[in-house]
């Protein structure tokens, strides 16, 4: 660049030094402005005064507006850098201010008192749709104020409205809930900001004149009025002290580029995008996003032949289709005419082996999703999500909020917007009414989607069998959904349940003889650190904390959330058809569910999303493919029915076990022996290299330990990278009742991997495969001489102990009208466990 005088030195420049030195043609930058904002004068605009200003510091803040200006491809004709550098070293400041004032489109006036006043420049006031638009603004700051400057306007802001704060504070993005459009406006078509990334700062530097660069962006095109204001600090002045500037805008329209989007078969096929430029921005800017592009997203997904509005340039474009496919990144020039030709790369298809992929708890309101201008979105925007990351089946929930506009969209059957190979259907969550208390419940397949006598999501059972027992009547499946919510172990508070539980003598401590009468979480040897024969509330509570990090433990938890809270009830009595995985603390999800089959209820583990209240950025963040055989066409109640009957596995898209067997039975069937023996298992398994490296994945340890792991929920501080995924490495385990009695490494270099093990099976067991936390099979069930599975009398024992403290902690939310019911049920399950329990040969688990 021409203007090296006006060069910041090089130690100032902490962010892509380079960028600036490179001059950049127009046509290549990732901004795509339009030029005539400082291409010269505008008939009829102001003059803007020379004042009175230090040459030097005024020279080197023209020379890094220029070097930035430059840098967001508007760079200065070459007659204006020449005439200002002679400028420059004439240290004529009035010079300086009358070259580069002829490109300024706003005169900023800040006053003594820190207020500001604007006024129109000479720039012609011109603007590109769909692109941030560099404009040239010029300060007078005589009381030298060192505050931020904000540029502002009635027509910028959000479009939308309703964000929840928890969904904004979980998706780490507040600033989507800020002036919020509340007032329903249809004239935000504005996006500002002010430039601040090095050279320039994002406060004034004090001098008495200096310029800085705005950044406009319009979602129409043609001309438009707009007011604009500028203001200090972060708050917005009151409006009789802002200083504001009607000013009307020519915008030259946007390419609407075309997207040729082909599967891995050349088929045509709906893709995820993220474009940005190399500022960050993301387009369309989330800001501006109504559906089908959802705001709180910053990818979108676009099908063969749709198109995208996009300014002329250059642009970082990813692309891909979920998890079972390559996310790949290139970059695209835009011009007049342009198409865009994507070829998506799948690298497994769980299809060729007859896996179909769901996620049963998705949401069309409610959460991070707007309440204006529409109470959610429609069917067809759902679709797009589900399509969009290669799913084949979405179970759309309706739930409190938005219940009665989203219900006018539920039907007996698949919703009409379905396709043949990505099918949709509106279904029910009990979440924010009814049996909440004792934990939502996903209501799959349903004919009717209100409970008899209930108005609307009004007057609904207070505890959930009810609701099991006619989701069932009417050929529904029904399970517990972020099944996490309610188990976690709070160690302080369960070691003071157990020690009133077992000290009989009232001393604090717990004896041998005591310890016997009840469940620790640990062997009392273990727990007993001192050797003193006795358990102090200190011992307690540390036990409590080392197996909250175990898989399975006996840790009794709270009971008192929203997840799987009931479903040692409803198990017990053979109401629950499965219960979720994928979204919570995968410790506390799997925990239960193997205790349960532990007792020998044909309980199923499938993968849910939560979509976006919980995993709240992508639908199939957690799923459940389901065995139904080549398809060409998918049945939504077979699927659900496959669910039911655990012919299938869950996980997060990045693992999978395409083919699971012992001595040649699948997933949720019966292998039989006539005694004890050893089983051959046989398994194919997958594991993506591009797995993200964040907790929820596995990939680090959370600093909270093992027992956070899985969340997608809470974005947890880590503290260490699993050294099995910096190898590239997957620990493969085969599990029977609950723990690991054979493994394998694997690659994660996305080819299939054919696995043989031979275990032993002594008694009646479940056995399954799975990789923590990101995979697990439903098991097989190998029954030896005929017997039962009674896998361990410990976990009878807890799941009773998980009955009697959910019935402490929330039989008061039970109504009165619902109580006898209820007491009768919980006392049925808890018979039932002492019959298991009376009935179960071992207390280990073998």
């Amino acid at each position: 660049m021409k203007f090296r005088h006006f060069r910041t030195p090089r130690s100032a420049r902490v962010i892509e030094p380079r960028s600036f030195r490179r001059r950049a043609p127009v046509r290549r930058t990732a901004l795509f402005v339009s030029l005539l904002v400082i291409a010269g004068q505008s008939r009829g605009a102001e003059s803007v005064p020379a004042i009175a200003v230090e040459a030097q510091p005024l020279a080197a803040n023209v020379g890094r507006v220029v070097e930035a200006m430059e840098y967001l491809g508007a760079a200065l004709p070459p007659q204006v850098q020449a005439d200002l550098t002679r400028a420059a070293r004439e240290s004529d400041a009035t010079r300086l201010q009358a070259i580069i004032d002829a490109r300024v489109l706003f005169v900023v006036r800040v006053d003594e008192g820190a207020r500001t006043s604007v006024s129109r420049g000479p720039a012609a006031a011109a603007l590109q749709q769909a692109g941030y638009t560099p404009v040239l603004v010029k300060v007078v700051n005589p009381g030298g104020t060192l505050a931020p400057l904000r540029i502002g306007s009635p027509q910028a802001g959000l479009v939308f409205a309703g964000m929840t704060q928890l969904a904004a504070e979980r998706q780490q993005q507040p600033h989507l809930r800020e002036d919020e459009n509340k007032e329903r406006r249809t004239d935000r078509f504005l996006d500002l900001e002010m430039f601040t990334a090095p050279p320039l700062a994002s406060n004034l530097s004090g001098l008495a004149v200096e310029y800085a660069i705005a950044l406009v962006y319009s979602t129409v095109s043609g001309k438009c009025d707009a007011t604009l204001r500028f203001h200090l600090g972060t708050q917005l002045p009151e409006p009789h002290v802002r200083g504001e500037l009607a000013l009307p805008f020519d915008v030259k329209p946007a390419i609407a580029v075309k997207l040729r989007v082909r599967d891995h078969d050349g088929t045509p096929a709906m893709g995820r995008f993220q474009f940005s430029d190399k500022l960050g921005h993301v387009y369309p800017p989330q800001s501006k996003r109504l559906a089908p592009d959802l705001f709180f997203q910053k990818h979108i997904y676009r099908a063969d032949g749709e198109t995208m509005l996009l300014p002329p340039g250059e642009f970082t474009m990813w692309y891909g289709r979920g998890p079972e496919y390559r996310w790949l990144k290139r970059s695209v020039t835009v011009r007049a005419g342009a198409e865009i030709d994507v070829q998506l790369e799948r690298w497994v298809n769980p299809a060729d082996h007859g896996f179909y992929s769901g996620d049963l708890h998705l949401h069309a309101a409610g959460c991070a999703h707007y309440t204006s201008p529409t109470e959610g979105v429609a069917p067809s925007d759902m679709l797009r999500q589900v399509k969009g990351e290669g799913l084949n089946v979405g179970g759309v929930l309706t739930w409190a909020w938005g219940f009665d506009e989203q219900s006018k969209f539920f039907s007996p059957t698949s919703d009409p917007a379905s396709e043949p190979l990505c099918v949709i259907k509106y279904d029910v969550e009990v979440s924010g009414f009814g049996s909440q208390a004792l934990g939502h419940l996903c209501l799959l397949n349903l004919r009717e989607q209100v409970y008899p006598g209930a108005n609307g999501n009004k007057d609904w059972p207070s505890w959930t069998l009810p609701v099991l027992r006619w989701t069932r009547a009417q050929g529904g499946y029904a399970g517990h959904p972020h099944s996490a919510g309610g188990l976690r172990i709070n160690a302080p508070s369960s070691a003071r349940r157990v020690t009133a539980r077992l000290d009989r003598d009232g001393d604090g401590l717990i004896d041998r003889t005591e310890a016997a009468d009840g469940l620790l979480p640990e062997a009392f040897e273990t727990i007993d650190v001192t050797r003193d024969g006795r358990l102090n509330a200190a011992e307690i509570v540390a036990s409590h904390e080392r197996v909250a990090d175990e898989l399975p433990n006996f840790a009794v938890p709270e009971m008192a959330g929203v997840g799987a809270q009931e479903i040692f009830v409803s198990s017990a009595l053979g109401l629950c058809d499965f219960i979720t995985s994928m979204d919570t603390d995968r410790i506390c999800e799997w925990n239960v569910w193997y205790h349960l089959m532990n007792c020998g209820f044909a309980l199923r583990g499938s993968g849910e999303s939560d979509f976006p209240c919980m995993s709240s950025t992508r639908a199939g963040q957690g799923r459940t493919y389901v065995q139904l055989g080549k398809r060409t066409q998918i049945d939504y109640a077979a699927w659900c029915d496959g669910l039911a009957r655990g012919r299938s596995y869950m996980s997060d898209g990045y693992a999978h076990a395409l083919e699971f067997s012992v001595n040649g039975k699948t997933s949720g069937d019966t292998a039989t022996l006539t005694a004890p023996a050893r089983v051959k298992v046989t398994a194919r398994v997958a594991f993506s290299s591009e797995t993200p490296l964040e907790s929820a994945y596995g990939a680090v340890i959370p600093t909270l330990g093992r027992r956070a792991i899985g969340d997608t929920v809470v974005m947890y501080p880590t503290r260490s990278v699993d050294p099995r995924y910096e190898r590239g490495q997957r620990l493969v385990e085969i599990v029977r009742n609950g723990r690991a009695v054979a493994s394998r490494e694997v690659s994660a270099d996305g080819r299939e991997h054919v696995l043989e093990f031979e275990i032993p099976v002594e008694r009646s067991s479940w056995v399954a495969l799975r990789e923590f936390p990101q995979l697990h099979t439903n098991p097989v069930n190998v029954i030896v001489a005929g017997k039962p599975i009674r896998a361990s009398r410990d976990s009878a024992r807890w799941a009773l102990a998980c009955v009697d403290q959910l019935w402490h902690s929330r039989q008061a939310r039970i109504a009165p009208a619902e109580r006898e019911e209820a007491v009768r049920a919980y006392d049925e399950a808890r018979a039932i466990y002492r019959r298991l329990i009376a009935e179960s040969a071992s207390s280990a688990l073998p």
